[in-house]
This record gives structure tokens, sequence and C-alpha cells, in this order.
């Protein structure tokens, strides 16, 4: 083939993660011929860290109710088609031993290595064609068609699919092209932002705190009218823990910065507990340790100026005190940004591609799915289950 001669495939998908592998996977085993291109050397980095090393592959109870974005229905149509009893079932197909850890959330037995080489034996069981490592250096519409200019030379195509992810882990690969593929095209993009991730206090107002790095409670923690009851973990520069990640996501930083809100007694009413503990000769922070960390039931403490018995406090500091206990008002300076986030929030706009399809409304034949689309699931395999679903719809489309 002469330097120029473009290759022709029916489907080019740039992005081998998790939504483009089934995205390539599925239209494969349609009959198209699909080539499927990325720019780094090492397939399916993301599934690979991704669970401590076991891929939170998906979740029992996904739902619309566990993604964000500007257009909260969009997520249904694929998630209907494509549900996590699909996947679970294809992974049941490759023998793939699992397990429910919480909350309905799904593991390997063994190792993410295992979802990498199922999406692999998938794509090849569709004859799918492989660009690894491979840069794409442009794309343009010629007719009906794409162009995309690779590092291995130009190919064709009806069909364009963008996997290309988010701006989460830079190190593995991540970066804006999805994006400015969309806007290239002309489609909008929700400002991206680091979502599922730790958040960072001002030094000053996390002095008292600032010891406490490694310990952990159980807490419900409030923002925006989310609420999320899991574990809340102390960290040398702030709060991280799963029930801190997912408030993360719906947390804005202003001006004015949003406020968190946290129950250190949940499923207890604070005000009948202090009630309980009103005339007690014991210190709070000793009640207190009976329920919550002792390090931090101290901090706390001394923090709101609980430092002598119960029985000698007023009542209004110990109503102030029950107030308290149930709304912990929290104040992030900021996240600790992409290299510690889950995913990324925002995205191309849901307005400008169908919801059955995850093809462009004006500009037919390119597709956008998983993470570089405007739909961010909350923490415990509901952003894996986005990829499949996604990557399906468009692989049955395209």
């Amino acid at each position: 083939m002469s330097r120029n001669a473009q290759a022709q495939f029916d489907v080019v998908v740039i992005g081998a993660g998790a939504a483009g592998m089934m995205c390539a996977a599925t239209a494969g085993q349609r009959g198209r011929r699909v080539l499927l291109v990325d720019h780094y050397p090492k397939l399916g980095e993301k599934i690979r860290i991704s669970g401590g090393g076991r891929c939170n592959f998906t979740n029992l109870h996904a739902s619309p109710a566990n993604f964000l974005s500007r257009n909260p229905h969009f997520c249904r149509s694929a998630l209907a088609r494509y549900t996590p009893r699909h996947f679970i079932a294809l992974v049941e197909r490759h023998r793939i031993a699992y397990h429910e850890k919480t909350l309905g959330q799904l593991f390997c037995d063994d190792s993410a290595r295992q979802v990498i080489d199922m999406l692999r034996a998938e794509c090849d069981a569709g004859g799918v064609e492989w660009r690894m490592p491979c840069e794409v250096r442009g794309v343009a519409r010629e007719g009906a068609a794409f162009r995309v200019d690779t590092a291995a030379g130009p190919v064709a195509c009806a069909s364009l699919v963008v996997a290309t992810g988010g701006l989460t882990v830079p190190k593995i690969g991540a970066s804006p092209f999805g994006y400015r593929l969309a806007e290239q095209f002309g489609l909008a993009v929700v400002p991206p932002k680091p979502a599922l991730v730790p958040l960072s206090l001002d030094p000053e107002s996390f002095a008292r705190y600032g010891d406490l790095s490694g310990v952990s409670l159980d807490a419900e923690v409030s923002c925006r009218g989310a609420r999320f009851r899991e574990s809340l973990l102390f960290t040398h520069r702030g709060l991280s823990g799963p029930a801190i990640l997912q408030a993360s996501s719906y947390w804005q930083d202003g001006p004015p910065a949003d406020s968190l809100h946290v129950n250190l007694l949940p499923g207890i009413d604070a005000c009948a507990w202090v009630a309980e503990h009103r005339r007690a000769k014991a210190l709070p922070a000793t009640l207190l340790a009976e329920r919550l960390p002792k390090r931090f039931a101290q901090a706390w403490c001394e923090a709101h100026g609980l430092e002598r018995p119960m029985a000698e406090l007023s009542d209004k500091a110990l109503d102030e005190a029950a107030r308290a206990l149930a709304d912990w008002p929290v104040h992030p300076s900021g996240t600790l940004g992409y290299n510690k986030a889950e995913v990324t929030l925002g995205g191309v706009d849901t307005r400008g591609l169908s919801s059955k399809t995850m093809e462009s409304t004006a500009v037919p034949g390119l597709f956008f799915v998983g993470e570089v689309v405007d739909v961010t699931g909350h923490l415990g395999g509901f952003n894996f289950q986005w990829a499949w679903s996604s990557g399906h719809a468009a692989g049955e489309a395209a």
C-alpha cells in the first residue's frame, strides 16, 4: 500500500479502554470491519489498576439514579438495553470467578487482568484489527466518511467512535483528545473537572485534625442534597474515603465554595444521645469514643469546646453539641486533582447525542462513548457499567 493510500474500515474506534473495547467487540461480532486505535502502549491500564487490581467491574444495583449528568435521563436507554446481568453473563462465559464485596459491588476473585483478557478475546472473536501504540494525528470529514490520520498511515471509515476517556490519571495516557475532537465537529462540551476525588482542607482550619491521617470512621456525608453513608478517611491533606469521594462529585468550589455536612452518628438521634448522657460525669470525648475513633473524638471535642464532664456543660452547650454531631459542617478548599480522581465529571454534552446509539445528532457516523461523555457514575462499579452499556449501544449501531 502506498504511503497516501487509505485502509478502509466500517468502524474505527479511538481508545482501547473499557468502552472502546466493548464497542469494537460488539461491532466486530456484527460483521463490521473494525479498527481499534490507541496511543498508549499498555492495553486497558485503567481497568488493570481499578479496584485494587481486582476491577470493580459492575454493580448489581446500577440504575439511572447512580449517575450524574446535565441530562440525568440520558443514560436510561443504554443502561436498560445492556444491564449488569448482561456483563455478568459475559464474565461467567469466560469463567472468571467473582464476588460481591459490599453494596452490590462485584470484583474479580483473582485479577483485573482477566477482564482485559476477556475484552481482548471478544475483540478477536469479532476480527477487530489493532493499531497500538499508535497516535491519531488528525480526523477529517470526507463526504459521508471520515479520514483518520494515524502514525501508521491514514484510514477511512463510515463510523468513527471516540472512546478516549477523560482527564483522570494522566500518567497512564489520559488526554483531552476526545473533547477537542467533539469541539472540532461542533459539539458542545460540559467543562470537565475531577470527580470521585479526595478533598483538601485549608491548613489553618484543618490544624486540629492534621495528625489524624489514617483514621477512618463511619459517617453520613451530604452535599447539595446527595447523601452517602460510608467510611470517611482523614489524610495528611484533608479528607478521603468512599463517603467523601462520593460527595466530591457534587461539591462545587464556588465562589462561594460548597460545604459538606457530616453526620457523625448516622442511624442515631444525636439529640437523644446527648440527652441520655447529659448527667454523666464522664468527658464527652470519653463517651464519643464508644462510637467514634478515640483520637478523632478527642480532637473534635477540643475543637468544639467540650472539655468538661457532660454534667458540667450548660444546656446551650449540649444542644449545640447535638446539632454539631448530626450536622458537622466541613469546608473543603479544593480537590487533589486528576492524578487522584477516579473519573472525570463533565464531557461531551449529551444534548448533541442520541441516547439510544451514542451517535451525534448533527454529524452522522460520529459516536462518543464512556467517560468522554457527560455521564458520571457513583463509586462502586457504576462507571464501568456505563462503559459497557454505552460501548455496546454504539457497537450495535456503528
